[in-house]
């Protein structure tokens, strides 16, 4: 196997790899209650698409029919997504959890597209690796905005379990005083 033979192998990977996310990315955008978030969704969704295309253009380039092979990564990647959905949690705490799921997802595709225009520069495509460095540099991209969107809602979070945990303190008996039953508790600031 040369290198050029690992270069279309690792591409059909992240072909059906992206395919994967086109129609992922819209379940994704559902299930988050950030507006930002759900906003963030829907423009990757957009730039998949973008990124699909390219792809197929680098076969092109290549001289190969696009062909997807079947990225048993990504899959699980987004099994494990559904899976956080599927939970019952808090929404900032659920927001936040798809935003770790994805940044997996944007982190296998860097290193996936990383590698590809490695090896393009290192057969001398530089045309295709051009237009590789287009797409790992919108997943760079991608991966700092979910940084950037998750900073509040992971405040959010904490914040919001912070509270909940006061309110879960076991409040004091209550006494009786002149007929009437009073609650004595601690009123406790969260640190």
């Amino acid at each position: 196997m040369e290198i050029r033979d690992l270069l279309i192998r690792e591409m059909q990977d992240l072909y059906d790899a992206e395919k994967q996310l086109v129609r992922a990315l819209p379940k994704l955008a559902k299930a988050a209650s950030n507006p930002e978030l759900r906003q963030a969704f829907t423009e990757h969704t957009e730039v998949t698409k973008n990124q699909v295309q390219r792809l197929e253009q680098a076969f092109q380039m290549l001289g190969v029919k696009a062909k997807a092979r079947p990225c048993a990564a990504m899959k699980g990647l987004v099994a494990e997504a559904q899976e956080i959905m599927a939970e019952d949690m808090p929404e900032p705490m659920m927001d936040s959890a798809i935003i770790g799921a994805c940044q997996k997802v944007e982190h296998y595709e860097i290193a996936g597209y990383g590698t590809l225009c490695a090896w393009a520069n290192a057969l001398g495509l530089n045309d295709i690796s051009e237009l590789l460095e287009e797409t790992l540099d919108e997943e760079k991209s991608t991966d700092d905005r979910l940084t950037e969107v998750n900073e509040p809602i992971l405040a959010e979070a904490v914040s919001e379990a912070e509270s909940g945990e006061e309110m879960e303190e076991e409040p004091a008996p209550a006494k009786k005083s002149r007929g009437k039953t009073q609650a004595a508790g601690s009123s406790r600031k969260a640190s």
